[in-house]
């Protein structure tokens, strides 16, 4: 598994303000980035490797976090994510969206916990129908989300910037229900093709691309899925990773 550059991680962990001081040298130019963050806990680890000093703001709410940085807590699902996509991204202020957080290995997913991974695309996993032969997409209904199919795929000039930063990349599939079952997360994997699985991507994918604005989203895997019981958690590393990973990426994003 390819390692994040060791300058970067060390550079940004000894100093979490270099962001900021960087943006306020004048060493970045252009548009500005939008972070949107589901859950309080994991804006918290974004707002630390920042090194901003904000409270967690309320849902929906968007605030300045650095210069030419905003974020937006969101709330945990799909809906709350393109809501708050659609209401807060300016493609005259804006120009990337990017979604990040925690989320979830599925079978097959050759990721570690702790990893950063990158969708190159972002999957509605289960919008349809569940018939007796099995389950059809809205895609093969007839009612696309995009591009005549269910994924949203990752900007290429964004995803070529930050990919020295993360440790793999893969499909991220964006469920409505998480897979607590076996069945359900092999499912999950099948009808996707993902290797990990979390709950706003594709939503926040979705409202970005029909604004214009280019996106992509950032998941560090904090547990398996599967049997609940079988799982295996280590939350506080992922969010860790996720303090760690912040900086480097907005860095690199706001470089090009």
């Amino acid at each position: 598994m390819p390692e994040r550059p060791e300058s970067a991680r060390n550079h940004f962990r000894a100093n979490p303000l270099v962001l900021q001081m960087n943006m306020a040298e004048g060493s970045v130019a252009g548009p500005g980035i939008l972070v949107v963050v589901a859950a309080p806990e994991e804006m918290r680890a974004v707002l630390r490797g920042m090194g901003s000093p904000r409270e967690v703001p309320g849902e929906w709410a968007q605030v300045e976090a650095g210069a030419g940085v905003d974020v937006v807590l969101t709330g945990v699902g799909k809906a709350n994510a393109a809501g708050a996509v659609a209401r807060c991204a300016d493609g005259s202020r804006h120009g990337a969206v990017l979604n990040i957080g925690v989320g979830g290995l599925l079978p097959g997913g050759t990721a570690e916990l702790g990893s950063v991974v990158l969708a190159t695309s972002s999957v509605f996993a289960d919008e349809g129908v569940l018939e007796p032969g099995g389950f059809r997409d809205c895609a093969a209904m007839g009612f696309p989300a995009v591009d005549g199919g269910m994924g949203i795929a990752a900007d290429q000039t964004l995803g070529k910037r930050v990919r020295a930063c993360v440790d793999a990349s893969g499909v991220v599939a964006c469920v409505s229900t998480c897979s607590g079952t076996d069945r359900l997360a092999r499912e999950v994997a099948a009808r996707t093709g993902a290797m990990v699985e979390a709950m706003e991507g594709a939503a926040a994918g979705l409202s970005a691309r029909r604004l214009g604005i280019p996106f992509i989203e950032v998941r560090v895997i904090s547990n398996t899925t599967g049997d609940r019981g079988g799982q295996r958690w280590e939350m506080r590393r992922a969010l860790d990773s996720l303090s760690e990973v912040i900086g480097p990426i907005l860095r690199t994003l706001r470089a090009g």
